[in-house]
C-alpha cells in the first residue's frame, strides 16, 4: 500500500513538474529580442532634426562608431535649439523595448541648461514624415533619460509629454514632466532602461531591472475643450538629440502584438520576461 502511494505521489509530482516546465518552455520560445540597431549603420532609421528636412543628418549629428549609435555635436558652433530624433523605420503597438545608454563629454555651446545629460526614448510617437520642418519634438510619450552631475539626485526614466497626456491612479495628468523613483546614475556609466508598452492600456518603466514608474491611457492633448484626447495605441519609436553627447549601444525589442488579444498568453510571456533582472554591464 505504501509503495503504491509513493508511486502515485511520484507520478503526480512528475506530471506537475512537466506541466510547469511546459509553461516555462512555451513562454521561453516566444521571448525573442529583435535588435533594432544592428551595430553597424543607421539603414533602418530615419532622421528628423529641427529646421531641417527629413533625413538631413545635419552636421553628422547621428553616427555609428565603435558599435554604438553616437549623438555628437563636434561640427556645431552652437546648438540653436536644433533638437533631433532618430526614428526606427516602423511603428509598434505592444512591446518591451530595452535601451542601453551613457552620457559622455560636454554639452554643446548654448545647449539649454535643462538639457544637460538629457536624452530620451520617444514611444507611441507620430510619423516623422508628418512633422513640420520647425517642430521641436514629435507628439509622443517621452521616457526621459537623465544623467547625474556627480553630486545631486536626478532620476532617470522619467516621463515627459510633448503633445500628450496620460492617466495615473485614475487621474488625468497634464503636467509636462513627472519624475520616476529611480536612483541617480552619475558619470559615464552605462544604464539600461526598459519600457513595457501595452497599446493604450499600460506603460511601465524599468531601470536596470527595477520598476520605477507605471501609468495608463497615453493620449494626445485634447482639443475643443475636451478633458481626454485621442488614445495612443501605437506609434513610432525614436531616440533624442537634445544637446548633450550620448551613446546608445543597444536598442532591442520584444514584439508582443501577436498576444494582445490573448491575455493569458500575454501574461505568461511578460511574467517570463520580467523574471530576469537585466542590468547594463560596464566596460
Amino acid at each position: 500500500m505504501q509503495a503504491r502511494f509513493n508511486n502515485t505521489l511520484k507520478t503526480a509530482f512528475l506530471i506537475l513538474s512537466l506541466s510547469l516546465l511546459s509553461n516555462v518552455c512555451e513562454a521561453q520560445k516566444h521571448v525573442n529580442w529583435k535588435q533594432l540597431f544592428n551595430g553597424k549603420d543607421l539603414n533602418d532609421w530615419q532622421i528628423k532634426i529641427r529646421h531641417h528636412e527629413l533625413n538631413d543628418n545635419f552636421n553628422n549629428t547621428f553616427q555609428v562608431k565603435n558599435g554604438n549609435i553616437q549623438v555628437r555635436y563636434d561640427q556645431y558652433t552652437k546648438f540653436d535649439e536644433q533638437f533631433g530624433h532618430l526614428f526606427y523605420k516602423e511603428p509598434f503597438s505592444s512591446y518591451l523595448i530595452g535601451v542601453e545608454y551613457r552620457f559622455v563629454g560636454d554639452q554643446v555651446n548654448e545647449g539649454p541648461g535643462w538639457a544637460y545629460r538629457n536624452s530620451g526614448i520617444m514611444i507611441h510617437g507620430q510619423d516623422p514624415a508628418t512633422m513640420t520642418i520647425d517642430q521641436d519634438f514629435p507628439n509622443s510619450i517621452e521616457v526621459q533619460l537623465l544623467g547625474g552631475n556627480g553630486k545631486d539626485k536626478r532620476s532617470t526614466a522619467n516621463l515627459c509629454t510633448p503633445g500628450t497626456q496620460y492617466e495615473k491612479d485614475g487621474k488625468t495628468i497634464k503636467q509636462h514632466c513627472t519624475n520616476s523613483t529611480s536612483k541617480t546614475y552619475h558619470g559615464d556609466q552605462w544604464t539600461r532602461v526598459e519600457v513595457l508598452v501595452l497599446k493604450d492600456s499600460l506603460i511601465v518603466h524599468y531601470v536596470n531591472g527595477e520598476e520605477v514608474m507605471r501609468y495608463t491611457k497615453p493620449q494626445l492633448d485634447p482639443i475643443n475643450g475636451a478633458v481626454e484626447g485621442e488614445l495612443l495605441k501605437s506609434g513610432s519609436i525614436s531616440l533624442q538629440s537634445e544637446s548633450h553627447p550620448v551613446d546608445f549601444r543597444k536598442v532591442e525589442i520584444v514584439d508582443l502584438e501577436k498576444y494582445a488579444a490573448k491575455p493569458k498568453k500575454l501574461e505568461k510571456v511578460i511574467a517570463k520576461l520580467m523574471t530576469e533582472k537585466r542590468v547594463a554591464r560596464q566596460q
